[in-house]
């Protein structure tokens, strides 16, 4: 079976289940974790089409996820955010500003301290933060983490708390890593750490999977609670679609490991 397909990913959902995981939101997970919890969390970075596609599979199986979405509009969309909010799922906030306020000052040549861009970058984190909360409720937010960057986006928080937003976590922080497994499909493959530039956390679990079938075949290693991420412009049933997907993430990757190589 091919990998990065809509049959592929229900049929890791549908593996899920049978081996007795609770499908939670980010949000529910931190105020009431169940003992055997997936928390399904989906970076919408782009073909916001396609996070409405997984949203709509999830809910018919029951099945509930969490929503980051940017405000560039190849994610911001308020229909869809309204509509997988309708259908139950959590919808959260895939900030970015650091990287947004220092490219604005980059074109306006301003010279800046690191303490000016934070202050930058968190005035315009409230304002898309209540852009988002007139539309549905926000409760959780989420880093994007882009490797053409040399920001990272979780850097405000260096000085101000999110908390202090009514915002109760943001996955880097607020999940305990030593006890919760970790799997992410950045550069389109679950052992992509060599080409991750940010979706990285420290962890006991080391799992090595090649493929969704290789997860789907060795459910048992798995631990009681685990967050998966995934970025559902990567999953196609097209052959058009899929091929093409492919071939630009083998190009990201390349790129990416080399800026992780010259970073060391």
């Amino acid at each position: 079976m091919p990998d990065f397909t809509i049959k592929t990913y229900t049929s890791l959902l549908s593996v899920l289940r049978e081996r007795g995981y609770v499908f939670q939101t980010f949000a529910e997970f931190l105020k009431t974790p169940a003992d055997k919890a997936i928390v399904l969390r989906h970076d919408v970075d782009a073909r916001k089409e396609n996070s409405l596609r997984f949203a709509r599979i999830q809910h018919s199986r029951g099945i509930v996820g969490s929503y980051y979405f940017r405000t560039v509009p190849q994610s911001y969309d308020f229909d869809i955010i309204n509509e997988i909010s309708a259908l139950g799922h959590e919808i959260g906030y895939h900030y970015e500003t650091m990287d947004f306020e220092s490219e604005k000052l980059r074109v306006k040549s301003e010279k800046w301290s690191a303490e000016n861009l934070i202050d930058a970058a968190y005035e315009e984190f409230c304002r898309n933060l209540e852009m988002f909360r007139k539309i549905v409720p926000v409760e959780t937010i989420c880093m994007h983490g882009s490797p053409r960057s040399k920001y990272d986006n979780k850097d405000i928080w260096k000085k101000y708390d999110y908390k202090k937003l009514g915002l109760i976590g943001e996955p880097y922080f607020d999940i305990d890593f030593s006890k919760v497994a970790y799997l992410t499909d950045t550069g389109r493959r679950w052992n992509g750490d060599k080409v991750s530039v940010r979706d990285k956390v420290v962890s006991p679990f080391s799992f090595n999977f090649m493929s969704t079938s290789d997860i789907i075949k060795n459910i048992n290693l798995l631990p009681n609670q685990v967050m998966f991420t995934f970025h559902p412009q990567r999953w196609h049933d097209g052959m058009y679609e899929w091929t093409k997907e492919i071939m630009l993430q083998n190009l990201k990757n390349q790129i990416k490991y080399l800026l992780i190589k010259i970073k060391k």
